[in-house]
């Protein structure tokens, strides 16, 4: 039975979701606040976290936190009401593998739950999909010829793009085309990393190293010898831990934590991020010599509302996997459902629009797609009710307030625009863009 952790503190509903899951042959333990979860889960090794955002002593937030801090490696899925959606959006960024409305609905719930544990297990046992489809826009284009050039060498590349773009996609292939194919592929998270499980992770430790440290590991750089070491979100790691990265790319050495040898190394560096690393250099968050060290060459993976015709190639592709995978025979879209798939944002882009596509194919039972099909939150950012009059105005309202918020958060932060980033929750590049917007100085 796979063991489940739910926090919520709607008794009902947990009830609910517990018996529910409980007859899909989960182990199931509840929770009703934070605190209490963050124990339970120090001390428990759970295969699955559902956690509602808002809970009487804080927000499912705090538990992503917990869990990246602590380098637990557990698919976390968001629930939410239909107002917290952009709440549950930005947890996605935080680390959480999905969220789902409430009320819930059981067969969406299991696909979800389904599609995490997918992707975990993916992690554990990393391929390439054969069955990958590329895209024919001239964005596509340029990304596989770069792609083809680069793999080959052993340059450094920096993989740039939003988050759901396919960074680590990239990466995996540089490595199957490179001549270090027949080696290891290890993938870090580094903003799942806390500054000393980085050390760690990254250059590994001798016994007695640390408290808890009771016997000796090997870092990635000495298991990845000989292949690819992908850092995720390099612009994660610490001043320290980026010290100590330089230092092994220069030098070809890593020294493991507590050790008094050395050990050489012999990787290829692959780094990724969805903020612009010389940004982070402006704000004094990243070394400019480790910079350039990592960006010996650069492949800018463009959103997917910027790869024009490619939308509706990959529309179809993942309705034929899911049509496979859910025994379903979707074949064609109303009116309405391809309006709001052809103009809405994506601001998850292909992850986003896979998980979205599956979601929709689940909730078809005929040949035709509907619009009932679609997630609420999606038909309502590209049917925007019309106004009526300025006084009545959400969206003017919205941004009123938006625009007041940062800057109040500027002025507490005495306009240090990284740290006013973090604690908005969004990344520099939106910050500045939403500045630039609003024309705050």
């Amino acid at each position: 039975m796979l063991k489940t952790l739910i926090i919520e503190d709607d008794t009902s509903f947990s009830e609910l979701l517990e018996g529910f899951l409980a007859k899909h042959n989960y182990a199931v333990t509840c929770q009703a606040k934070v605190q209490p979860a963050l124990k339970v889960l120090a001390q428990n090794n759970f295969q699955l976290v559902l956690v509602d955002y808002r809970l009487p002593d804080g927000t499912g937030l705090e538990v992503l936190k917990y869990l990246r801090e602590n380098a637990i490696n557990v698919p976390v899925i968001m629930m939410t009401s239909f107002n917290d959606v952009k709440t549950a959006v930005k947890s996605i960024q935080l680390g959480a593998f999905d969220y789902i409305l409430k009320p819930v609905n059981p067969d969406e719930l299991l696909l979800t739950i389904k599609n995490a544990l997918a992707q975990k297990e993916r992690q554990k046992n990393p391929s390439i999909e054969k069955d990958y489809i590329k895209g024919e826009s001239e964005a596509s284009k340029k990304i596989y010829q770069h792609l083809d050039l680069v793999a080959p060498t052993e340059m450094s590349v920096i993989i740039q793009g939003e988050s759901g773009t396919g960074k680590e996609h990239i990466a995996r292939l540089l490595h199957l085309q490179s001549k270090r194919k027949d080696k290891p592929f290890i993938a870090i998270d580094c903003g799942s990393l806390s500054k000393d499980l980085a050390i760690s992770e990254l250059f590994g430790h001798v016994k007695g190293a640390f408290t808890g440290a009771l016997a000796d590991k090997k870092g990635q750089f000495e298991l990845a010898k000989g292949g690819t070491l992908f850092l995720d979100e390099v612009g994660n790691l610490s001043y320290e831990v980026q010290v100590k990265l330089l230092r092994a790319l220069q030098e070809r050495i890593i020294q493991p934590l507590g050790a008094i040898k050395t050990i050489e190394i012999d990787v290829r560096i692959i780094t990724a991020t969805n903020d612009d690393l010389q940004n982070s250099i402006i704000n004094g968050d990243f070394r400019d010599d480790l910079y350039h060290r990592l960006n010996q060459f650069k492949i800018q993976l463009p959103a997917l509302r910027e790869r024009g015709d490619d939308l509706k190639l990959f529309i179809n592709y993942f309705i034929q996997q899911s049509n496979k995978e859910l025994d379903r025979s979707v074949k064609h879209l109303s009116k309405e459902v391809k309006k709001v798939l052809f103009d809405y944002e994506w601001p998850g882009n292909l992850r986003e629009l896979s998980n979205v596509i599956k979601r929709m194919v689940l909730l078809s039972p005929t040949e035709t797609a509907e619009i009932e099909a679609l997630p609420d939150e999606m038909v309502f950012a590209v049917n925007e009710p019309s106004i009526i009059a300025s006084g009545s105005d959400l969206k003017a309202i919205n941004e009123v307030n938006e625009k007041a918020l940062i800057e109040e958060t500027l002025k507490k932060t005495k306009y240090n625009k990284s740290k006013t980033a973090k604690l908005l929750n969004i990344d520099r590049k939106t910050l500045y863009a939403k500045m630039e917007r609003y024309q705050i100085e």
